[in-house]
């Protein structure tokens, strides 16, 4: 498995985002404990999650219980897992969404996801959603404190801009760990922000890298230049556009989500495909 670095750890190339296994069409337990572990056994040492991956009001966290309870299990060494966590962004039960970016609810929520995951620390805490209503240094204020104090041992921040991107590595004093904005052959829009996290060392995970969880397995009736590598070299098109990720920059870490071992299993080809100038030039 290629590696990367995101601040000073060094994680698999390709990681493994956890929320279809905890919202809506999520499957039974046992199928994504078997995911999770077909993760591991593939050297993938790097996994996504957040509070608010869960479909009722009374289990949020469940997608961070199942993923810590699987590592758990796992026969093996998990002294090098990475799991990433993100808080801020909410689902009252009944499938919507909202933010709360108020330092004094990030703080709560990063020690109720500690509690879930275990551990002394969260390996890295992510400010899942800018909140319009609090003023962005203050948010990222909560990261701070949640650092100094050893809560968590690495920070980051997702759905942000250039400009706040900046903001929070100033704020964080050059401890910006990572930012996970999305990005995809379908959405390209983040392009400013990675060549930003280029430019600053910093890890840049696109979080829905295929597309979407409704429409990961049209890829490549989607987008044909994909395809037709993909049928040239004897791989999946989401093998390709994975690879396709790790060919934008060293500090692109894609996190492809899956519910069934045969997707991640297929998704870590990714790691060991090198592109040529002329099928990058395809894929654009």
């Amino acid at each position: 498995m290629q590696t990367r670095m995101i601040a000073d750890r060094t994680v698999s190339a390709i990681g493994l985002g956890g929320m279809p296994m905890s919202i809506e069409g999520r499957p039974d337990a046992a199928r994504s404990v078997a995911t999770i572990h077909a993760a591991l056994d593939e050297g993938v040492t790097l996994f996504d999650t957040a509070d608010a991956y869960h479909l009722h009001a009374d289990e949020v966290g469940h997608n961070e219980t199942l993923i810590a309870g699987a590592i758990a299990s796992w026969g093996g060494d998990t002294s090098d897992v990475l799991v990433a966590t993100k808080g801020g962004h909410l689902r009252p039960g009944d499938g919507t969404w909202y933010v709360d970016g108020r330092p004094e609810y990030l703080k709560k929520a990063a020690e109720a996801s500690l509690a879930r995951l275990g551990g002394d620390a969260i390996g890295l805490y992510q400010f899942h959603r800018p909140d319009p209503a609090v003023p962005y240094a203050d948010s990222i204020g909560a990261l701070v404190e949640l650092l100094d104090a050893g809560t968590i041992r690495l920070a980051g921040i997702s759905n942000a801009n250039v400009d706040q991107i900046k903001l929070a590595r100033e704020l964080l004093g050059g401890r910006l760990a990572s930012v996970q904005n999305q990005f995809s052959p379908a959405f390209r829009s983040s392009e400013p922000e990675l060549e930003l996290c280029t430019e600053l060392g910093i890890a840049f995970i696109p979080w829905s890298p295929l597309g979407g969880i409704s429409s990961a397995s049209r890829l490549g009736e989607r987008f044909a230049p994909f395809q037709q590598v993909a049928a040239d070299r004897g791989v999946s098109p989401q093998v390709v556009c994975l690879a396709w990720h790790l060919a934008k920059s060293p500090v692109v870490i894609p996190i492809p989500g899956a519910s069934r071992p045969e997707s991640i299993r297929d998704s870590v080809h990714a790691a060991g495909i090198t592109l040529t100038p002329e099928e990058l030039a395809l894929l654009g």
